[in-house]
């Protein structure tokens, strides 16, 4: 199926932001699907926010340019960002997203369509390059991630020199966390904020907790917002969309 794809000569593509943060993309997805995974380095242990789709695998990747695998942390169990969950052995999720059976998602759009609800409709292959030979996006499927421990809300991740928190804040799905650095005021917020429309409809999104998620966003001092699709914005920005959704929302 779908031969004609052109094998991408590398599949993720890496970006050091600082000494310590690293983006991961995956740029032959389109750009629904698309995800931001973000590589923290610590003192005394790596973290990785989201791992994108599980096209092809990540950890090695990862093991070979850190020198160790990191802790993963699932902001919520969408394909786009649970994906290569499956790959690593410390994983850690909210206990009401389904990492450990997660639904099983589709590269074809209008298969994805249909698991998502979504009425508009998607390219035939939510792909513009292939990681090999032989790859067949149509055999894709979201494995469960094993050995998954919970987070929930006001737990902490440390990496050493930098302790993270996390915060439950439902609302795009029922066990969506993000995670706030306070020493530093970098939120790492996976779907719940990011600049384009906010999708609340969902299997699992509900507009009155996103709403009341937002609310709270809004009250923490974020300096800057490294998000779970596009690029990554300051405080100004954050309040404009979270104003911008509760508009809408309220009326």
């Amino acid at each position: 199926m779908n031969a004609d794809l052109p094998v991408a000569p590398q599949w993720f593509r890496l970006t050091e932001l600082d000494e310590r943060t690293t983006l991961i993309e995956e740029p032959h997805v389109r750009p629904l699907l698309r995800a931001n995974a973000w590589h923290l380095r610590g003192r005394d242990r790596d973290l990785l926010v989201d791992c994108g789709l599980g096209v092809t695998a990540l950890a090695p990747l990862l093991r070979k340019r850190f020198g160790r695998e990191p802790l993963l942390v699932v902001t919520h169990a969408h394909l786009d960002h649970m994906g290569s969950a499956h790959e690593f052995r410390q994983v850690g999720a909210h206990p009401l997203e389904r990492v450990g059976d997660p639904v099983p998602g589709s590269l074809l759009g209008p298969v994805l369509a249909a698991q998502m609800g979504l009425d508009a409709p998607l390219p035939p292959v939510l792909l513009t390059a292939v990681p090999h030979h032989g790859y067949d996006p149509g055999a894709y499927r979201v494995r469960p991630a094993d050995g998954t421990h919970p987070l929930t809300d006001g737990d902490h991740v440390d990496l050493g020199e930098h302790t993270l928190t996390v915060l439950h804040l439902p609302g795009h799905s029922p066990g969506s966390i993000v995670l706030f650095d306070e020493h530093d005021g970098t939120l790492f917020s996976g779907d719940v904020i990011y600049d384009d429309v906010l999708l609340d409809s969902l299997p699992g999104g509900d507009p009155q907790q996103y709403a009341h998620s937002l609310r709270r966003l809004r009250s923490l001092p974020v300096r800057l917002t490294r998000p779970g699709h596009g690029s990554s914005f300051g405080r100004n920005r954050l309040h404009h969309l979270i104003d911008g959704y509760l508009a809408c929302v309220t009326g």
